[in-house]
């Protein structure tokens, strides 16, 4: 309450919008139906609505579990991620995520003013400096002008052809599939040119991807459009949180999907033997 008995809203959290948004209006529902629906442990969306991060293991799991309850829930999901970013403190409050090339507005006022003066001031002191010494910099153009000439002179006529019978050999493009989705981001780019298998969300999903060892070597949520580019070889295995919004290209061919859509899928080995059906040709009789 201010001086004159005005109420001031307060702003609500992340995690009270979420619970608002479950609990009230037409479609009121169990976190329980939610988590299975999702496929995201329940402890986990009742830690996003307690603002308690710390009980999920990962920042990109927090903002990734976030944007996927947001739309299930009929919320924005980019103000969503956005204002939570805000409380977790990754970026300031006075930044905008999505204001782009306008930059964000923390700027001080009256520091482009400031600016402006001072570039006028050096660029007046460096003018009454050159027309000081105007001999000194005419003498310098001289000389770096006679020098170049020397040169050109006095190159040996062997190094001019070689320098003209170079063979510039053509860069060779990575061949990429005919994706069903327009690419939005790429992701394990180092592994692109020799990539036998490249992921695509069509939907969004929980992607992580292993190795032999066990070790995850890629683990994020990602949204429709990015691609992730898989290391050649045969001993990488996935875990699908979304199987059926994951596609899968082996050398430019879409494989089969692994799953349903909103089914978690794991183990899935990441070769072309194990992704592509080979026909088995039949013996006539």
């Amino acid at each position: 309450m201010n001086e004159n008995n005005v109420e001031t809203p307060v702003e609500m959290t992340v995690g009270e919008i979420l619970r608002n948004a479950r609990t009230t209006g037409r479609r009121k529902r169990e976190i329980t139906t939610i988590a299975k629906l999702l496929c995201i442990r329940e402890e986990f969306l009742q830690a996003l609505e307690d603002g308690n991060y710390k009980e999920i293991p990962e920042t990109v799991y927090i903002l990734g579990f976030a944007r996927n309850y947001a739309m299930e829930l009929g919320l924005n999901p980019d103000e969503i991620v956005t204002k939570l970013k805000r409380e977790m403190g990754l970026i300031p409050d006075c930044e905008d995520e999505t204001a782009g090339d306008k930059g964000n507005t923390c700027a001080v006022p009256g520091a482009e003013n400031v600016d402006v003066k001072n570039l006028k001031k050096s660029l007046k002191s460096a003018y009454k400096f050159v027309l000081k010494n105007w001999l000194w910099f005419l003498g310098g153009v001289v000389a770096v002008i006679a020098l170049v000439m020397a040169l050109l002179l006095f190159v040996p006529k062997e190094s001019s052809e070689a320098v003209n019978n170079v063979v510039v050999e053509p860069v060779v493009a990575v061949q990429e599939p005919e994706y069903k989705v327009a690419v939005r981001e790429r992701f394990g780019t180092e592994n692109a040119e020799n990539a036998e298998i490249i992921l695509q969300a069509s939907q969004e999903s929980w992607v992580k991807v292993e190795d032999g060892r066990g070790n995850t070597i890629f683990s994020r949520v990602l949204v429709p459009g990015d691609i992730y580019y898989v290391p050649s070889g045969d001993k990488y295995k996935a875990t699908f949180g979304n199987a059926g919004g994951v596609d899968i290209w082996v050398d430019g061919v879409l494989a089969p999907k692994q799953g349903a859509n909103h089914v978690r899928k794991s183990g899935i080995v990441l070769s072309a033997d194990s992704l592509i059906v080979k026909e088995v040709p039949t013996v006539a009789e």
